[in-house]
């Protein structure tokens, strides 16, 4: 294997996969949603920085609301054996 195929390779196996999702919960000081059914899925991203800026984004569109929330989810730590 070529040095250049090795960094691919560690590249590949270094994806950070993360979920950015959020709803309106039932009270401010808690993590309950008042319905899972309209939970907003924004997306899966492939590093923290590309999700951090798709939550700031998420975030701003609800900053009126006081009980909406929006989280990230660290997938890639879910998903190691």
């Amino acid at each position: 294997m070529t040095q250049t195929a090795e960094i691919v390779d560690t590249k590949e196996e270094q994806q950070l996969l993360h979920l950015v999702f959020g709803g309106e919960l039932t009270h401010v000081n808690d993590i309950r949603f008042r319905d899972l059914d309209k939970l907003d899925i924004v997306g899966i991203y492939p590093d923290y920085e590309s999700a951090h800026c798709a939550w700031r984004a998420a975030a701003h569109r609800t900053v009126d609301s006081a009980v909406t929330r929006y989280f990230i989810v660290h997938l890639h730590k879910l998903m190691r054996p």
